[in-house]
């Protein structure tokens, strides 16, 4: 039996580009079985977005620069009125669509919006964002870190981060409580997980969840990478003695960083190949480097000998793709938490972004491309990484049957 073809509306919650990307790989992936499928995104995505296997329309997310900065600051990303106004723009593309499955990526306001309209509801969320996730929560960069030391810092953050998240579930509750919803408590993974059906894009083996009696479906990772053209320094040859290291620090790193990492690279034996993300390139280049505003990442990290980037799962799963290990400069809780179980697994290593030195960054640079260690534990996550993302379309099935009734 055969899964018959669904209407399918794709949120992507355009505050990084690895939201919006996850949602274009999967859609990718499963265009093969005949699904009707439409991607709702903010158009300043429209450059990756609008060819493709889907429907395009416009779909309204804060700036990134705002999602970024609520971060740093340790304050709720999104309040009540621009939820309420989410839930206003998400069932406008749901009644016009009329779609059998929704499926969001960090959209939160379909936890409200899907279920008023009825439709099934699926969630892309990494496993460590899950309820049933097994790890605790990690000091992010926030004013706490900075101004205190570490040990200090880390101490008052555990004990009262119960506390601090409650301003940030407080949002969505007050939201279903508007519409007659259930609330969802101050459990952040909730509030930031809460669907019909969970898609976790994750390799299983890293990053363990407790029984899922249905709930999630491990979907493997959806790679993604742009199609853009190669700049003109893309082919030429690399003669260093440790090879190249590519660097980027996507859609929600720090961009004042760059200049930092590239000086701190300049004197190691090594090409380094870079990519700003859009931002815009430092004005001073070490000679030994080359910037783009995007490169193709699974391209640039299969030619390469080290990754550094900010610890985010796009990044990571192409560099682990490419059987390479991982230099993290971690900023916001998102990625510390990717990042501790691929260096618990010995493929990489994470800095703290409020930490950071030159001297730390070349001596861990330089570390990892010497470390045989580091690149055999890199290249045994490869074949699960690849075998997992080889099996999106068939795992999407399973999950979406467990979901819907597809078979006919």
């Amino acid at each position: 039996m055969t899964p018959r073809p669904l209407r399918i509306a794709l949120f992507a919650e355009a505050v990084t580009l690895a939201h919006v990307a996850r949602p274009l790989a999967l859609a990718r992936a499963i265009a093969p079985d005949g699904h009707e499928l439409l991607l709702a995104c903010d158009p300043r995505y429209s450059g990756f977005t609008a060819d493709g296997p889907w429907e395009s329309w416009p779909l309204r997310s804060i700036p990134s620069a705002d999602f970024n900065k609520a971060l740093a600051q340790g304050k709720p990303v999104y309040d009540f009125d621009t939820l309420d106004g989410y839930v206003t723009e998400d069932l406008r593309v749901i009644e016009a669509f009329q779609p059998d499955l929704v499926i969001g990526d960090f959209r939160l306001s379909l936890s409200v919006s899907a279920r008023l309209a009825g439709v099934p509801y699926m969630a892309i969320s990494n496993a460590y964002w899950t309820p049933h996730y097994q790890g605790g929560y990690a000091l992010p960069v926030i004013p706490l870190s900075r101004a205190l030391p570490l040990p200090l810092a880390s101490a008052l953050f555990h004990t009262f981060s119960p506390l601090a998240f409650i301003p940030h579930c407080q949002p969505l509750n007050r939201l279903r409580s508007k519409h007659k919803l259930a609330p969802l408590g101050y459990n952040l993974r909730r509030i930031y997980a809460d669907a019909d059906h969970l898609l976790i894009p994750d390799l299983a083996g890293l990053y363990p969840l407790g029984e899922s009696n249905g709930s999630y479906s491990h979907i493997g990772p959806l790679l993604w990478s742009p199609d853009t053209p190669q700049p003109s320094w893309w082919q030429d040859p690399d003669h260093e003695p440790l090879g190249t290291v590519y660097v980027t620090l996507g859609s929600s790193g720090d961009p004042s960083l760059l200049p930092q990492i590239l000086d701190a690279l300049a004197n190691l034996p090594v090409r380094v190949i870079a990519s700003t993300a859009g931002a815009p390139a430092p004005q001073h280049l070490p000679a030994n480097a080359r910037v783009a505003s995007y490169l193709p990442g699974d391209a640039a990290a299969k030619r390469s000998r080290l990754v550094i980037c900010n610890g985010g799962s796009l990044t990571t799963q192409q560099a682990l793709a490419a059987g390479i290990p991982i230099l993290g400069i971690a900023s916001n809780m998102d990625q510390f938490l990717n990042m501790g179980p691929i260096e618990t697994a010995g493929a990489g290593l994470t800095l703290r972004a409020d930490r950071l030195t030159r001297r730390a960054i070349g001596s861990a640079a330089e570390s990892l491309l010497r470390s045989d260690n580091a690149c055999a534990s890199a290249q045994r996550l490869q074949p699960p990484l690849l075998a997992a993302a080889g099996q999106v379309r068939n795992a999407f099935r399973r999950a979406a049957e467990q979901l819907t009734d597809l078979r006919t």
